[in-house]
């Protein structure tokens, strides 16, 4: 009896998508277009921060967003609601976005005329972390309500981003919720991770985080 072939696709898989993103992470920044994966569980409010941003970024960067979505265009809508160029992307059932994918969207764009595009991906705290999708930065939003310890329970997430801004400070006195736990827990998965607390829905640390997003779209573009 012949002897069977052993395949591993998922490490064949992840080599190409890593070359295809440095590809387009080179194609990027020679456009001088900053990509920012936005990452997180479904909930914890990245349409409605895009939708606080906004405001605040409004006059300070030309920037546009992708939503990503298993099916549906509600995310997209609301943001062109909100006065930001916005196309949507449908996975066909995937869970995640990989640099391929991200690409396709993209050519939906006119990069050239973008300092920022934000890909807001599906909501999930597993797959969307195993992908690199080329972005320039990897952000995580966790919420108050998902609890302090969701950087022990899905650590490639934490160890993956660049920055966790944890939104829905203003119901934080009605949760269990530790900023030490929160901060210890994500700096054992990512010594170098930054953490910014808001509010989306008061508008309370937007202003920061829009600092940090600009800060980061002028380095890249230096």
């Amino acid at each position: 009896m012949d002897e069977i072939r052993i395949i591993e696709v998922k490490q064949s898989v992840f080599e190409d998508n890593g070359k295809d993103a440095e590809r387009l992470r080179k194609k990027l920044k020679e456009e001088k277009t900053f990509l920012l994966n936005l990452m997180s569980s479904p909930g914890s409010g990245k349409t409605t921060t895009l939708k606080a941003l906004a405001k605040e970024l409004s006059g300070k960067l030309r920037w546009a967003v992708m939503e990503a979505d298993i099916d549906s265009a509600v995310d997209a809508k609301a943001i062109q609601e909100a006065g930001v160029p916005s196309i949507q992307i449908h996975t066909g059932g995937m869970c995640h976005l990989d640099a391929d994918m991200t690409r396709q969207g993209l050519s939906q764009l006119n990069t050239k005329d973008f300092d920022l595009v934000v890909l807001e991906n599906v909501g999930n705290l597993v797959c969307p972390a195993e992908f690199d999708t080329g972005a320039s930065k990897n952000m995580t939003i966790l919420s108050v309500p998902e609890g302090d310890d969701k950087p022990l329970k899905y650590p490639l997430m934490y160890e993956t981003c660049d920055l966790l801004a944890i939104n829905k400070t203003d119901v934080m006195d009605y949760f269990d919720f530790s900023k030490e736990n929160v901060e210890k827990y994500a700096r054992m998965r990512n010594p170098e991770i930054e953490i910014i607390y808001f509010s989306a829905k008061t508008g309370e640390g937007i202003p920061a985080l829009a600092d940090w997003i600009i800060k980061n779209v002028n380095e890249w573009n230096e």
